[in-house]
Parts: structure tokens; C-alpha cells; sequence
């Protein structure tokens, strides 16, 4: 059994709007890290004023399992965690960047997907998810050794 103990950090929000900005906890890099990852996300989404059944959660839930379950899949090294982090950047356009951290450097995803999956593949259409959903998306080198991928979304 997996005895990793995770520990949110938060960062209260500066000015005028209330309520936490800013969460980043790391999972172990299995499939229960990754729902766990999900709930959390949802969880955060429901204490920054969106109800679970709310679009903008939904749209969340959705990048943040996508993006989890492809570093669970292909970035998982032995022993290393991964790390999701969440930021609700207000401003005239409010968004949610969702940012997913693996150990692994070597296997970027393709942007945009390809090839597209045909109607028999049994996999290969997350990152499609991902296209349609987020505002805008892509990979950055993480510092020491890895990767990020993150995800943009409006908030409507």
C-alpha cells in the first residue's frame, strides 16, 4: 500500500477578491493519484465559487483528468510523484491555468495530436479532449528534470 502523504499548499489572493488563488499538491503516479488529482481539483473548484455541476468545473475535472492520466501513462518514472497545480488568474478575461508535472522529458505530447485516432483505436483521443476544451494549451521544461503540461480555461 502507498503511504505518500499529501500536502496541499495554498496562497492566499491578493486585493480585493477573496478566497485562495493559487493550489499545488503532488500524487503518486497511479491511476488512484490520478482520480485523486481529479477530486481535488473539483474540491478546489467548489471553494473558489464553482459548484461541481458548473461548466467551469466540469471543464476542469475533465483537463485535469486528461492531463493526470497521460503523466500516470507515459511520464511515470518509478518512485516519483506528479505534481498538479491550479491557478485562478482573475483579471478581464478570468481563467484557470491547470499545470500537470512529471519526471519524464523524453515523451512531449504532439501538438496538435496526431494522428488522429480512427473510429476503432481504443486510445489517442485525450489530447483531442484537451484541443477542444482548454483555451489554449502546450508543455514547458520543468526544472530540474521533466515536464509540464498545462491547460487554460475560460471561466464563464
Amino acid at each position: 500500500m502507498d503511504n505518500t502523504v499529501l500536502k496541499p499548499t495554498t496562497a492566499p489572493g491578493p486585493g480585493p477578491e477573496p478566497g485562495l488563488r493559487e493550489f499545488t499538491q503532488r500524487f503518486p503516479a497511479t491511476p488512484r493519484g490520478a482520480r485523486l488529482a481529479r477530486r481535488r481539483a473539483v474540491r478546489r473548484m467548489e471553494e473558489w465559487g464553482y459548484p461541481p455541476a458548473s461548466d467551469t468545473s466540469c471543464t476542469v475535472a475533465l483537463l485535469v483528468a486528461e492531463l493526470a492520466s497521460n503523466a500516470v501513462r507515459h511520464g511515470r518514472l518509478p518512485g516519483r510523484d506528479f505534481r498538479l497545480r491550479l491557478v485562478r488568474e482573475p483579471s478581464a478575461a478570468p481563467t484557470i491555468r491547470i499545470e500537470v508535472s512529471d519526471s519524464r522529458e523524453d515523451r512531449l505530447p504532439a501538438i496538435p495530436p496526431t494522428p488522429v485516432p480512427t473510429p476503432d483505436d481504443e486510445s489517442g483521443r485525450g489530447l483531442l479532449l484537451v484541443d477542444v476544451l482548454a483555451t489554449r494549451w502546450g508543455t514547458a521544461p520543468r526544472s530540474p528534470v521533466g515536464k509540464t503540461v498545462w491547460a487554460e480555461c475560460a471561466v464563464t
